[in-house]
């Protein structure tokens, strides 16, 4: 198949889709869109979990157990910081930390952090172009009954216990999108939105100015993967974070978020009572195995998603 092919990404699920994806396509005809709203500043380095997970994932190295960091890595850093009575909630492996030194460099001498990806991207041999949805400040913010905190404190310092009472996206007003983020959505042939979370992953890009009039407008095909299976996530606090919004856990709920722009949503086996439902939107479904557990099960996944593309 010779398309383009642009992807909306947030971190594990999204991952885990790529992983199936270029083994069909070449990564030439790939590009992925990754949300920056849960990017952190820890120990004076810049923090980009889920640009990390996506290139970490397509350059084979990541901890395919946990879904994030590096396979195998150490945390003698980390332990040392404990000693210094240093706060040390967020895992950051030994290699890891050398992706956010690295980064971190860069940024201190004026590169952006488009460029900075791009680097990183060379160095770990990726064919896929990655793009961070902006180089601006956006911090995705929780409200919770114990005040506003930073996402990465509400699900990672606090384990996501918190009641959720809203989602503040900081910065969203002002932040532009990166350079080529439109440009990939216009002119693809065909936009995935990958299985993220819809809240906080997927609704950070669309948050963006102008990345949801691009999808309204662009000729190319869009298809959605829900990433709720069964009324629940597959990983991840999206239910917790959609009740706080008021919003249904579904898969028909993820539809309803994108359907000023999508034509095709990918809904699991076990949600196949909300195929009408959905269609009733004016979208188009397709029922399969959504849940990834092997590499074969990925490739069947975005082998699915492909023939939607291309019928």
């Amino acid at each position: 198949m010779d398309k383009q092919i642009t992807c909306l990404a947030g971190g594990v699920g999204a991952a885990r889709f790529l992983q199936g994806l270029v083994n069909i396509v070449p990564g030439k005809q790939i590009t992925v869109i990754v949300n920056t709203g849960d990017d952190i500043q820890l120990h004076g380095l810049h923090i980009s979990p889920d640009l990390d997970i996506v290139t970490y994932t397509l350059a084979g190295i990541v901890n395919e157990e946990k879904g994030w960091g590096i396979r195998g890595d150490t945390f003698n850093c980390l332990k040392m910081l404990k000693k210094y009575t240093h706060e040390t909630w967020f895992n950051l492996g030994d290699r890891d930390l050398a992706t956010h030194i690295y980064r971190s460099q860069l940024l201190n001498n004026g590169h952006s952090l488009s460029e900075a990806t791009a680097k990183i991207s060379r160095a770990l041999q990726l064919r896929v172009k990655v793009l961070p949805m902006t180089n601006d400040k956006f911090e995705t913010k929780i409200v919770t009954n114990a005040g506003t905190i930073h996402f990465q404190e509400y699900l990672v310092k606090r384990r996501a216990k918190d009641k959720v009472k809203g989602v503040v996206f900081a910065g969203a007003s002002e932040a532009q999108p990166a350079p080529g983020v439109i440009d990939a959505i216009s002119k693809a042939d065909a936009v995935i939105v990958c299985p993220s979370n819809p809240v906080v992953s997927i609704g950070t890009i669309l948050a963006l100015e102008n990345v949801r009039v691009a999808l309204r407008e662009t000729s190319a095909k869009i298809i959605a993967v829900s990433p709720i299976v069964g009324g629940a996530p597959i990983k991840g606090p999206a239910d917790k974070l959609m009740r706080g919004l008021g919003l249904e856990v579904s898969a028909y709920s993820v539809a309803r978020i994108y359907e000023d722009f999508l034509d095709f949503f990918v809904l699991d086996q076990a949600d196949v009572a909300e195929k009408e439902r959905i269609e009733q939107l004016g979208l188009k479904t397709a029922v399969t195995n959504t849940i990834m557990k092997s590499l074969s099960d990925k490739i069947q996944l975005a082998r699915t998603v492909v023939e939607l593309i291309s019928p």
